[in-house]
């Protein structure tokens, strides 16, 4: 069975909710800080259980897989066609568009795994040797920020596969008048000329 635009656009929105889902309730679980127990010159923090940093990670991966499913549909032969890239980039919409996509996706990246792995560093080092330590954890609003991007990623990516949809007809389109295949403004040219 062929994959067909409209299953590679609902693959792409589905990963990229997913990624958005999973960031937003991320940065819902996180808490505001630890507990700080003093001992002998350390202090250690004790968290509370919660799944930020597995959400956080489960967020970048779906982010990654949306990117993936949307850079390969882009460039995907559809119907047994497949169309050189540069064809496609002759499109100043659909190069403007490529470019935010890919924009969006670094920053979403960046935003969701800088504090899924500044969490999973304090919960991992937890033993502090100032005694002043206040127990931090992740800056808040980064990973709410980084979800809210990863769907507008998910987004930018489908609006180039439509503009890559539309470049792709316009190239078969232009390879048919090429190959001497008439169109219908020449039929009807030919019939007033032959018939004047």
């Amino acid at each position: 069975m062929a994959v067909t635009t409209k299953q590679m656009s609902l693959i792409v929105g589905a990963l990229g909710t997913l990624s958005f889902i999973f960031g937003v309730i991320a940065e819902n679980k996180k808490p505001a800080s630890g507990t700080p127990i003093t001992g002998k010159d350390v202090v250690i923090c004790k968290y509370p259980a919660d799944p930020t940093v597995a959400l956080g990670y489960l967020s970048f991966g779906f982010l990654v897989a949306s990117t993936l499913a949307g850079g390969l549909s882009l460039f995907y032969p559809y119907k047994g066609k497949s169309i050189p890239w540069p064809a496609l980039f002759q499109s100043t919409s659909f190069f403007v568009f490529f470019l935010i996509a890919l924009g969006s996706t670094g920053l979403a990246a960046t935003m969701l795994l800088w504090p899924t792995i500044t969490e999973h560093k304090h919960l991992v080092s937890n033993v502090h040797y100032n005694l002043e330590t206040s127990c931090p954890t992740a800056k808040t609003g980064l990973l709410g920020g980084g979800a809210f991007l990863a769907l507008d990623s998910a987004l930018f990516w489908l609006v180039s596969l439509m503009l890559a949809d539309n470049a792709r007809e316009d190239y078969f389109d232009d390879v048919k008048g090429a190959d001497g295949v008439t169109t219908d403004y020449d039929d009807a040219d030919a019939v007033i000329k032959g018939s004047a």
